[in-house]
């Protein structure tokens, strides 16, 4: 039995915070119901590029999905919705707040049919507040948060993370957010509602940043790849190749200064103490750096791995996604698409050493299961479904 067996996710969200949640509870088991707009589908369905005609960006964040096509702007559409919230555990939307309200497909409506219904809402800033139901996408909120203030070089323009960290973070809070109501379900026997907004998500990530200007007054800036508390800490040029080398504490420093060849540091009084390491950055990093460019990368990567010390390759994408050691522990995946052919991704994160949990389904083709959904799960006849369709309810 997989961790999440037995529970049916309704899924209306698109693009990455809300389809990255629903895919993390279908790892792990649940039965995934992706709602979709008639014709046209989640909106990264046509963002390029593309593999055999399917979106690679959808392919991505929708395994162990299935697809049905349902138009919630007509009647016909909002009442097969309520029929299949009655039928479900889960409701995930990341609609702008009060859009399913007035469609009458709220939490509260919902809930009044179906009481032990766990409801999740995405939306960038919230549903209550001064800026309450402003839309936004990953960059907007990046921004916003002030995580974009802290991310590049002090004498460059703010820049965004490489990857959609507001909207996968997120979602990664959307899906503890689920599962912990889930269990709240087991005991009160009532589901409830689960609001998480972008913006929260991304200020709670500001953790010792924040603290900073709590306890200081002052608001951290752009440092580059140099960390406020620790050094070294940072990205260093060795004779081929960037690398990275954390130095937390004082143990780690005598060792990192022997494998550097340089045990001499360890005492420089400049350098003694975590603080006085932090005080005296200007004069040390310039000497590590001379330091690091006398040899390779790798020499440095298994010199310092051989100390204990913390440090690696700055490796490209391609590299990770061939990583033997990825590989090897099973995180890299193959499945098996209709139309895109054999799909390979990045697969679950999570170990559980009763269930490892893992993809079930490949990401569904728009409506794919429309017809099944309708038949086996609301048992309509093939009559009902004919006339669905053609009222352009699905």
């Amino acid at each position: 039995m997989r961790p999440l067996d037995g529970v049916r996710v309704l899924d209306l969200t698109r693009v990455l915070a809300g389809p990255y949640a629903s895919m993390m509870l279908g790892d792990m088991g649940a039965e995934v119901i992706k709602v979709e707009e008639p014709g046209r589908g989640d909106d990264t369905r046509s963002w390029p590029p593309f593999q055999g005609g399917e979106a690679t960006y959808f392919l991505s964040v929708n395994r162990g999905k299935k697809s049905l096509t349902v138009n919630l702007k007509v009647r016909e559409g909002q009442d097969l919705l309520r029929r299949l919230a009655r039928h479900s555990d889960v409701l995930l939307e990341n609609f702008r707040p009060g859009t399913l309200d007035r469609l009458g497909l709220g939490y509260a409506k919902l809930a009044e049919e179906n009481p032990r219904l766990v409801y999740c809402a995405v939306s960038g800033f919230g549903e209550s507040g001064p800026e309450a139901g402003r839309p936004g996408y990953d960059l907007i909120v990046q921004g916003e948060s002030g995580a974009m203030d802290l991310t590049g070089f002090a004498d460059a323009p703010p820049c965004k993370a490489g990857i959609s960290i507001a909207d996968l973070v997120s979602g990664i809070m959307a899906a503890h957010g689920v599962v912990v109501a889930l269990y709240a379900r087991e005991r009160t026997g009532t589901g409830q509602k689960v609001e998480v907004a972008m913006l929260d998500v991304m200020a709670a990530l500001l953790t010792y940043q924040a603290g900073i200007f709590f306890a200081t007054g002052v608001s951290p800036t752009r440092r580059g790849n140099r960390h406020p508390s620790i050094v070294p800490y940072e990205v260093f040029q060795a004779a081929d190749a960037y690398l990275t080398v954390g130095v937390a504490n004082n143990s780690l420093w005598e060792r990192f200064c022997a494998a550097l060849d340089h045990p001499g540091l360890t005492h420089d009084r400049l350098f003694a103490t975590e603080a006085l390491r932090v005080e005296h950055r200007e004069a040390l990093i310039p000497l590590l750096e001379r330091i690091f460019q006398t040899r390779t990368a790798d020499e440095w990567v298994g010199r310092l791995d051989a100390a204990g010390v913390p440090a690696g390759r700055i490796r490209t994408v391609g590299e990770v996604c061939t990583s033997p050691h990825l590989e090897a522990r099973g995180r890299i995946i193959e499945l098996q698409h209709p139309t895109a052919g054999r799909v390979k991704m990045v697969g679950p994160p999570l170990g559980l050493s009763g269930d490892p949990g893992g993809a079930q389904l490949p990401p569904p083709r728009l409506g794919e299961h429309t017809d099944e959904i309708l038949a086996t799960l609301l048992h309509y006849s093939k009559e009902e479904i004919i006339r669905l369709r053609s009222a352009g309810a699905i």
